[in-house]
C-alpha cells in the first residue's frame, strides 16, 4: 500500500522576492530536479526531485509571497510516496531534500550568483 509521507516549512528570507524567485530555477538546474509547474503571477512552483536506490523523487510545492521590500515569506510542502517496503528506507529523505533545496539556496543567494 503506497502513501505519501509530506513535511511543512514556512521560512522569512532576507532577501527580496524577486532575487529568491530569480534564483530557484538555478539552484533546481544545479540539483538536477526538473521544475513541473510555474505561476510567475502567483510565485508559485511545483518541483520534482530525483528518485533514489529504492526511494520515489519527492515533489516540492514552493509558495513565496513579499513580507516588505527587503524579506520573503517562502512555503515548502513537500511529499514522498512511500509503501510499506520503502518507508524504513526513506525516512527523513523528504526534511533531507527540503534542506537540500534550502541549503543550496542559501548558497546562491550568499554568493550572489
Amino acid at each position: 500500500m503506497a502513501y505519501a509521507r509530506e513535511e511543512k516549512e514556512n521560512l522569512e528570507v532576507s532577501y527580496p522576492l524577486k532575487a529568491i524567485w530569480e534564483a530557484i530555477p538555478k539552484v533546481i538546474v544545479k540539483l538536477d530536479w526538473k521544475i513541473q509547474e510555474t505561476n510567475e503571477e502567483t510565485h508559485h512552483l511545483k518541483v520534482k526531485t530525483k528518485g533514489g536506490f529504492i526511494s520515489y523523487p519527492s515533489t516540492l510545492k514552493i509558495d513565496l509571497s513579499a513580507i516588505d521590500e527587503k524579506t520573503t515569506r517562502m512555503s515548502i510542502v513537500a511529499e514522498t510516496p512511500v509503501t510499506t517496503i520503502t518507508s524504513v528506507a526513506d525516512y527523513g529523505r523528504t526534511r533531507e531534500r527540503t534542506e537540500q533545496f534550502v541549503t543550496a539556496l542559501a548558497k546562491r543567494m550568499e554568493s550572489g550568483s
